[in-house]
This record gives structure tokens, C-alpha cells and sequence, in this order.
């Protein structure tokens, strides 16, 4: 083929349908950014002075960048996948040095007028580095070597960025076990991780409530009692008998009930050492049975039992010693046990206040009474959800989310169609991106996640973070369009 004619068919590879998406995305986000950053009184609101000019720049060099990366060779991707990672972690590496601070962060590097934040491009960078790892031959999920070197790539950077600092964006490299679990990883790790966010929360939230008149925590007693069951349906789930997990779970609920009663009734103890105890003599029989059956899977199931104890454990010194003040108490607001509304819970007692008064159609562009009178802080970035529900109401915020559901449907039938494991691997790295953003800050702005500090995508003021999600997006684009192209 001559270049004309690659050209021709490049383009009518592409998918139009999600760059119509992208393309009405930032349409929408440009008018909520005129919406956040309004002021009674402007008469310009396309000025570079002003927020919603600058964005409609960042648009305009996200729109050109995407133009760039799709008539880039999609080989490049591939071949570069290692080169462009470590130059990121490079990157993300100098910033924690960085002498420039923003909001307690070292994220940003400050070049004149221009500031930018490596790690929404490190996204990107990580993506095609597990993809390139992940797509090599021999590369099996189910080795322990190979898993734990997928991890290492995904995990390497987000050390990199909570030393600078910045744990909401670390955060969102958990969106790439996504993937692994739809290249094969066990579920048995996401049930783990399910269970852990249930001990914590459990743990935290009912620590110092105490149970019957006892000395006794409920929060402990109901996260030992979850261990145990949790334990047995492991049991039942991966070392193939009926009886043995019944047999563990008669034992375990009936001393629990009779120690409790007897605490109740007799003389007041605390009953979660019988439990401690209990758990202890669980691991020992798992370790016995599978040195005796030789069934590796029973050592896993004990090594969950001692893990999730060790976890639960440490609950109590990470949240008092490690985490910061303030992300102490946006875990306790988020809680219920702070009502902190003037400090911490404000930002988001005041988004709800914004979104609720939209009501159903809204307050009408640049009518919001909340957002236009700077109630909300961070409104136009972190925030800039709640201005969708004053002025557009539920239906102007439901249309948005429908959007969003749209791409991350498209993606992903994008992904299932892709001839060869990169572009597959790299478009499910996408959609985990994607719906963790979406996922975390729409439900941080309604008060049902913690407040981590991440933007919408296409959506939220800033040039990082657009570019970020655009080269993310038409790098799996490009990848996408040369599937039916032939190779000279």
C-alpha cells in the first residue's frame, strides 16, 4: 500500500463511535468548567484570564495531541512499551524531590507559567509496560513469578507517587487489577481484597461500641467472627469437600455463642481472645490437613486466615500512626464518627448541597447559587460533579454518567475484539482507569467514598490530567484501528 492508501484505511479503522464520546465529553466538561468557575459580573468567560478560556486550550492540544498519537505507527507502542516507562518512573522519581509544594503535595513540577503532574502520564506508561509484559510468550498468570512481576510494574509507581505525597492518584493504580482478573488472575485475591475494605470498615466503625455489656468490641467480635466464616467458605470453595467446612463452622459458631453467652450471663470478659484463640487453632488445623493431604490450597486458605488477622491488627496502628491527620479524619467523617461539617466534611456537606438543589432539570447554565458563590471549594477540579447537579439537575447528571457508561461499554467491546494480547491487556488497563476515576469521584462529591483528591476525566480544569486521559484513550485507539490493517 502506498501512504495515501494506509492513510485511507487508518481512518476507516477508527473508531468514530468512542472519539463521538470523547468528543462530547469534553463538550460537556467545558461547559461545567464556565459553570464552576462563573462569577456574577463577567463578561468573558473565553478569556485567558480565565478558567474556562484556558481549558478550551487544553481541549484544543488534547484534540491535536490525539490527532498525533493516532498517525503515530501503532508499532511504537509495542516496541517502546519499556523505554517509556522507565522514563516515567525517572520522572516520578526526580518529583519526589521536587522543592515545589502544592497543597502539601510534591506532585507538580513547575516550569515557568506551565505545571505538570507525572503521574497522570505515568498511566499511560504503565499500562503498555504490563501489556508488553503480559503479551510476551510463556507469560503465565497463574506462575507466582509472573503475577508477582505484573504486580511489580503496576506497583513500582505508585510507591514513586505516595512519596510525593500524593495517595489519591497511587490509588488509581489499584484499577489495573481489573485486568488481571480478566487475563486470569484467581478471584480468590479480589476476594481479598474485598474483605479487607470490610474488616477495616467494620473494624473502625465499631471499635469502640461495646457488645451486650461486655467488655467486649464489636467491631472486633463481628471481624474475627467474619475471619472464621470467611475461612470456611474458602475451605468449602477451594479444597473440594462438603463436610470439613461445615464441620469447622459448627465448631466455631457454637464455642463463639456459648463463650458469649457465658459473658453475658455469667461473668462479663472479653470474648474476642477465645476468638483470637479460636482463629489460632483454625490455622494450625488448615497447616496439619494440608501437610497430611498435600493439597496446596489449604495452606492458602491459612495464609488468608493469618493475613487478614495480621491486617485487622495493624488497622488500628496505620490509621493513628502512619496516615496523616486529615486523611484520619475524612476516614472517621466518612464513617459517621466525626461530623466535622466546618472543616473536613465540609467540602463534601457543600456538594450535596449544590446537587440536591438542582433538583430534577436543574438550576439552568451559570444559575447555580452554590458553585457561583464558591461554597464549594475545588469545584471546578476535584469537585466539578456537583456543578452538573445544580445546573443540570438529575437528568443533566444522569446523561453524563450514561456517557461515561457508553465509553466504558465501547472500551471494553474494543478490548474483546482486539487479534492479539497487547491490545487487549492495554484497552482493559483503560477501562479500569477510567471507572475508577469515575467510580471514586462521583462517589466522593456524594459523600459515598473517601475524599481523595483525583479529577473526572474530561471533565475536571487542569492540562495533566486532560492530556492524560486523552493519550490513555487514542493510544488504544491507534492500537484498535491497526487490527485489520496489512503489514508491508
Amino acid at each position: 500500500m502506498n501512504r495515501n492508501e494506509e492513510q485511507k484505511g487508518l481512518l476507516r479503522s477508527l473508531d468514530w463511535w468512542t472519539i463521538a464520546i470523547y468528543i462530547a465529553l469534553l463538550s460537556f466538561g467545558w461547559l461545567s468548567v464556565c459553570g464552576a468557575s462563573y462569577t456574577y459580573g463577567d463578561t468573558d468567560i473565553l478569556s485567558l484570564s480565565s478558567r474556562s478560556g484556558m481549558q478550551i486550550v487544553w481541549i484544543g492540544t488534547s484534540i491535536c495531541l490525539g490527532f498525533v498519537l493516532i498517525m503515530l505507527d501503532d508499532r511504537i507502542y509495542d516496541t517502546f512499551a519499556y523505554v517509556i516507562y522507565a522514563l516515567l518512573l525517572l520522572l516520578l522519581f526526580a518529583t519526589i524531590f521536587n522543592p515545589h509544594e502544592i497543597k502539601g503535595s510534591r506532585s507538580w513540577l513547575v516550569l515557568g507559567p506551565l505545571r505538570l503532574q507525572p503521574a497522570e502520564f505515568a498511566k499511560f506508561a504503565t499500562a503498555l509496560a504490563v501489556a508488553k509484559l503480559m503479551s510476551t510468550y510463556g507469560f503465565d498468570l497463574s506462575k507466582t513469578k509472573h503475577f508477582a512481576a505484573a504486580c511489580a510494574v503496576i506497583l513500582l509507581p505508585m510507591l514513586f507517587i505516595v512519596g510525593q505525597k500524593e495517595t489519591g492518584s497511587a490509588l488509581v493504580y489499584l484499577s489495573f487489577f481489573l485486568m488481571l482478573y480478566r487475563e486470569g488472575m484467581s478471584g480468590s485475591v479480589l476476594f481479598t481484597a474485598l474483605s479487607m475494605v470490610v474488616y477495616f470498615v467494620v473494624g473502625v466503625k465499631y471499635q469502640d461500641v461495646m457488645m451486650w455489656n461486655t467488655p467486649t468490641s464489636t467491631g472486633k467480635f463481628v471481624v474475627l467472627l467474619l475471619v472464621q466464616l470467611f475461612t470456611s467458605g474458602l475451605v468449602y470453595s477451594y479444597c473440594g469437600t462438603g463436610r470439613e467446612p461445615r464441620r469447622i463452622l459448627l465448631y466455631t459458631l457454637g464455642i463463639t455463642l456459648v463463650v458469649t453467652l457465658f459473658s453475658i450471663f455469667v461473668i462479663p470478659f472479653d470474648i474476642t481472645w477465645i476468638q483470637y484463640v479460636l482463629c489460632a487453632v483454625l490455622v494450625g488445623y488448615l497447616i496439619w490437613r494440608g501437610l497430611g493431604t498435600r493439597i496446596r490450597n489449604y495452606m492458602f486458605v491459612a495464609m488468608f486466615t493469618v493475613g487478614s488477622i495480621a491486617f485487622f491488627s495493624g488497622t488500628d496502628y496505620v490509621l493513628n500512626n502512619v496516615m496523616q491527620p486529615h486523611q484520619r479524619t475524612r476516614i472517621n467523617v466518612l464513617l459517621g464518627l466525626d461530623d466535622d461539617i466546618a472543616k473536613s466534611g465540609y467540602n463534601v456537606h457543600q456538594s450535596e448541597i449544590a446537587i440536591g438543589s438542582g433538583g430534577l432539570k436543574g438550576k439552568g447554565f451559570l444559575n447555580g447559587t452554590q458553585t457561583k458563590l464558591k461554597f464549594v471549594p475545588e469545584q471546578d477540579t476535584d469537585f466539578i460533579f456537583c456543578t452538573v447537579g445544580e445546573e443540570e439537575g438529575f437528568l443533566g447528571s444522569a446523561g453524563v454518567l450514561l456517557l461515561f457508561l457508553a465509553l466504558v461499554l465501547r472500551l471494553i467491546k474494543l478490548a474483546e475484539r482486539q487479534p492479539f494480547p497487547f491490545g487487549r491487556i492495554y484497552g482493559y488497563c483503560v477501562v479500569g482507569v477510567f471507572l475508577f476515576h469515575l467510580f471514586i469521584n462521583v462517589g466522593m462529591v456524594l459523600g459515598l467514598t473517601p475524599v481523595i483528591g483525583i479529577p473526572l476525566p474530561f471533565f475536571s480544569y487542569g492540562g495533566s490530567s486532560l492530556w492524560g486521559f486523552t493519550i490513555l484513550l487514542f493510544i488504544f485507539l491507534r492500537i484498535d484501528a491497526a487490527r485489520t490493517m496489512v503489514r508491508t
